[in-house]
């Protein structure tokens, strides 16, 4: 019983041991471990509310998704913030001695931390306004890709090559984006044809649609038609308009797929594609000797 006694006291000697002052509060071993212990069940406790929040509580609403994900954050950093005050407090540390250290955050977060708050509040209009949402195949500046993730710091981009690109929120409010499933997925391309002037316009139209109802990646609803652009230099010019879901994410694909049964249908018809011509004209200069 004695020796049980000495252990017990060498350990609450050990957890008693000073650490730190912080504004007048001596921080002890124990004073540490019991902080981190509370914390690690606010952000828990919080972690779970969200979920509960976005997946069982608005789920039945006609709420959608991107709001529920913002309201459940929102309320969980809301929590976090006066949870955190309550742990201070409750393992002895008085808030009014750490005046100045959070005056001093404050300017760090004003002057330094200017781009994070920016990403932050950001993030929140992204999952209110939904702009983009999770499943969106966008292009922002050099960046072409579908969206995997949306965080309130960043969001991330992966591309037909698997790369995971990750873009700051802030890209997003300033910077056009071309979003291509913002209403559905259904896109429409266009596939510029050029033909020789010897060419029947009306032969050349029902060759393509050919191709198009051909390909079974092409919607039949809306229907692909064929533009006359323009009677060009060496060619005229025709735009074959196709309607696709599957293609949205590799347009180049299909794009490819069209242009093989076109060079093979219009060669089977006697369709020529023409290549640019220029006629060369050389003027002799004879020289005249006195």
């Amino acid at each position: 019983m004695k020796e049980l006694s000495t252990i017990f006291n060498a350990i609450k000697d050990f957890l008693n041991i000073h650490i730190v002052t912080i504004g007048g509060n001596h921080l002890t071993l124990w004073t540490i471990i019991y902080f981190l212990f509370l914390a690690f069940i606010l952000l828990y406790f919080t972690k779970k509310l969200k979920n509960w929040i976005v997946h069982k509580l608005l789920k039945k609403s006609k709420i959608d998704i991107g709001v529920r994900l913002a309201v459940g954050t929102i309320i969980r950093y809301l929590i976090l913030t006066l949870g955190f005050i309550i742990v201070i407090q409750t393992v002895g540390i008085d808030l009014s001695t750490l005046t100045i250290l959070f005056g001093a955050l404050g300017v760090g977060i004003g002057f330094g931390l200017q781009n994070i708050t920016n990403n932050f509040v950001s993030g929140i209009i992204i999952l209110f306004e939904r702009p983009i949402k999770v499943g969106d195949r966008i292009e922002l500046e050099d960046i072409e890709g579908d969206v995997i993730k949306i965080s309130l710091r960043s969001t991330t981009i992966v591309t037909n090559d698997n790369i995971s690109v990750i873009v700051p929120n802030s890209k997003f409010i300033s910077s056009t984006i071309i979003n291509w499933s913002h209403n559905d997925r259904n896109v429409r391309f266009n596939i510029p044809v050029g033909v020789s002037y010897g060419s029947d316009p009306e032969k050349v139209k029902s060759l393509l649609l050919e191709v198009a109802e051909g390909e079974n990646t092409v919607l039949k609803n809306p229907l692909p038609d064929v533009i006359f652009n323009e009677f060009a230099d060496s060619s005229l010019n025709f735009s074959l308009r196709v309607w696709t879901q599957k293609h949205i994410t590799t347009p180049q694909v299909l794009k490819s797929k069209l242009y093989f049964q076109i060079f093979k249908i219009f060669k089977e018809n006697g369709i020529e594609i023409p290549f640019p011509q220029r006629d060369v004209h050389l003027i002799e200069k004879k020289e005249i000797i006195n």
